[in-house]
């Protein structure tokens, strides 16, 4: 393994060497580096033999709820402290580095829903290339649908890039969408390469030198943005996730008034105080909004819909028959139709069938067969 993080070091070397001397010249090589690099970092994560070793004793917990929200961080950022006092769960808190040694699991309700909090041990750098318990850590935060890295105030730029930086190399996408990339691979006819718009970095050669470096040789591949090495990269390899993140800047009691004005104008973070409780309510409201989860209210017949305790689905996922499956796997065998009220439906009530698609606090009555 450590002539593996040697290699690895050296690829980055050289990567950094080519990116000050980007021209036309150095892009099919900088590709090649960049999916040599991608092809390491997973067999780093994932030796021969095995997955890895699962997650690890005290990693392994279940998924509860309706969404699931991780903390990330380096040590004594405040995780623990943030976690005990949003979901009174108790979390070894101290006022020294690692008091966390396994995830610790908590749970708030929040407008109807029930959210999952991890708290994960702090990780530390390196932890992509396996060092610490960074590997278990970062295994945990892919299965989240949102991430707070936790940061401190006084020193935010440099840990956050950092933790980025361990994010990305472990297949962790932040607040961005999967490119618009076509990639189907066939059995002959060579690659078929495709762009629907103009190219700032990628051409015919340099996509067949990197599926050239992945075996591939036989492909139709169809860009329909302005996509980069990177990104024709994370399709090709194919297990990358992309996760909201929130930028939580804790210790907001130790800046003035002008800093924190600074800090609220910078994109996707909230600057909060875990210790004093101070700023949560905003905090939990950006959790919503990024989770994007769709509430369902349901009316037995004949009687008053039931506003307290919705059927909660996330965005995207939003059907009549997804909001069947939720309930039971056997619900929509027997479904002939359904009632809704609310802002998907152009009168109330409106009969709908399986595939209608329904927005935020719809009601729903069932009618069966």
């Amino acid at each position: 393994m450590a002539e593996l993080v040697s290699y690895i070091s050296a690829i980055e070397k050289q990567i950094s060497m080519a990116r000050t001397q980007k021209n036309k010249a150095t892009a099919h090589h900088l590709g090649l580096l960049k999916a040599r690099l991608a092809k390491l970092r997973r067999e780093l994560i994932t030796p021969k033999g095995g997955s890895g070793g699962g997650p690890g004793e005290g990693f392994d917990v279940a998924k509860t709820g309706d969404a699931r929200v991780g903390f990330v961080g380096f040590p004594s950022v405040g995780k623990s402290t943030l976690l005990s006092n949003l979901a009174g769960v108790y979390s070894e808190v101290a006022a020294y580095e690692f008091t966390t040694l396994t995830t610790v699991p908590g749970v708030i309700r929040y407008k109807g829903a029930k959210i999952q909090l991890l708290d994960l041990p702090g990780i530390i750098e390196g932890a992509k290339d396996g060092k610490g318990r960074g590997r278990q850590v970062i295994a945990v935060a892919r299965t989240c649908n949102l991430i707070l890295i936790v940061l401190d105030v006084l020193k935010p730029l440099l840990h956050k890039k950092l933790i980025e930086h361990e994010l990305e190399g472990f297949g962790i996408r932040l607040n961005k969408q999967p490119p618009n990339i076509g990639f189907k691979k066939k059995d002959k006819g060579g690659i078929n390469f495709t762009a629907t718009c103009a190219q700032s970095e990628l051409d015919g050669d340099t996509v067949k030198t990197i599926l050239a470096e992945y075996k591939i040789h036989n492909a139709d591949i169809t860009l329909r943005s302005d996509v980069t090495a990177d990104d024709l990269i994370d399709v090709v390899e194919g297990n990358r996730v992309y996760i909201p993140c929130i930028y939580v800047l804790n210790k907001i009691d130790q800046i003035s008034i002008e800093e924190l004005d600074i800090i609220y104008k910078v994109p996707h973070t909230v600057p909060i105080s875990a210790h004093h409780r101070w700023n949560f309510d905003d905090l939990l409201e950006r959790m919503w909004d990024y989770l994007q989860l769709v509430r369902i209210y349901t009316k037995p017949k004949g009687q008053l819909p039931d506003y307290t305790s919705p059927v909660v689905l996330p965005n995207g996922r939003t059907s009549v028959e997804d909001f069947c499956l939720k309930i039971h796997k056997n619900l929509i065998k027997e479904l002939k139709y359904a009632l809704v009220w609310g802002s998907s439906v152009k009168h109330n009530p409106q009969k709908v069938g399986k595939d209608h698609v329904m927005e935020d606090e719809d009601v729903i009555q069932l009618v069966k067969k």
